[in-house]
């Protein structure tokens, strides 16, 4: 497997600068990692009620680069943010050969199976919505999926790839933010903390591919377990009408519409993102 990292002082810089995130937020929790077949996979956890929400990050992206959504389910239940291995973070470097989707879900499934004593509600955005759907754990008992892979192939237009192309060739913080900004929806502005980060990652890894779909034999094994799925108003990749059909025919619940968010809406809305998990969950225990 090829490590998503160009070097070993390219890992350093990007572990360093997660550090140094971790390090800053004034929310109180842990960290530690947990070994797997699939390599580490560190986690950052904060105490609170049951049940524990798992959040799995889109590519590129990691705990450390999304902490107010972190910090906004904190305030109600555990949370586990876990860096996806083969991404750029703090969890293994190394990417699956092939599998994709599928190796990601029996890697989460291997590690729910070493650390989860309850039922868990995931929160997959992009990436990590995709793994949430490749994961079919006993120990799952809500998924909320944000812009979702693994449903349809990502739309790529010649807006995105404006962005994009400039942003790999030659990054800079001016280029990041100008990518950042076809992500989010209108009048939201880049942090300069995620444009830094942006062009670290262009800097020192690997570009990662987005997700195939998943066949419609796993994406109908998630069905009769509560979900919520969502999509920005403003998604480039996954807008609502790419994605209301093939989420209504393949996992039998309506596509809600986050009005004037992108494809970063946990990072712009993460309130609107607690409401869904607090339905999922109602939906849960309704069940019980």
């Amino acid at each position: 497997m090829a490590s998503i990292y160009r070097s070993a002082h390219g890992q350093r810089r990007v572990q360093g600068w997660c550090f140094d995130q971790l390090d800053r937020w004034s929310v109180p929790h842990r960290r530690f990692s947990v070994p797997t077949s699939r390599g580490d996979t560190h986690v950052v956890s904060v105490d609170g009620d049951a049940p524990s929400v798992v959040v799995l990050a889109g590519t590129n992206f990691n705990a450390a680069t999304c902490l107010p959504l972190a910090q906004a389910l904190a305030q109600r239940w555990s949370v586990w943010v876990l860096d996806v291995p083969g991404q750029p973070g703090l969890s293994a470097a190394e990417r699956p050969d092939r599998g994709g989707l599928a190796w990601y879900g029996r890697w989460l499934g291997e590690f729910l199976d070493q650390t989860a004593t309850g039922p868990v509600v995931l929160v997959g955005h992009s990436l990590g919505g995709g793994i949430a759907l490749a994961c079919d754990s006993p120990r799952v008992a809500g998924r909320v999926l944000v812009a979702p892979a693994g449903v349809v192939g990502l739309r790529v237009t010649a807006r995105v790839l404006s962005a994009t192309l400039p942003w790999l060739a030659r990054p800079t913080d001016r280029r990041s933010a100008r990518l950042l900004r076809v992500m989010h929806g209108p009048g939201h502005q880049p942090s300069p903390v995620l444009a830094e980060w942006m062009t670290l990652v262009a800097r020192e890894c690997r570009s990662s591919l987005a997700p195939s779909p998943l066949p419609a034999a796993t994406l109908r094994s998630a069905v009769g377990t509560p979900m919520a799925v969502a999509t920005g108003e403003h998604d480039v990749f996954l807008p609502p009408s790419r994605l209301r059909q093939a989420v209504s025919r393949s996992l039998a619940v309506d596509l809600e519409v986050l009005a004037g968010a992108g494809h970063l809406a946990p990072d712009e809305y993460p309130k609107q993102v607690v409401s869904l998990v607090e339905r999922v969950i109602r939906q849960d225990n309704d069940r019980g």
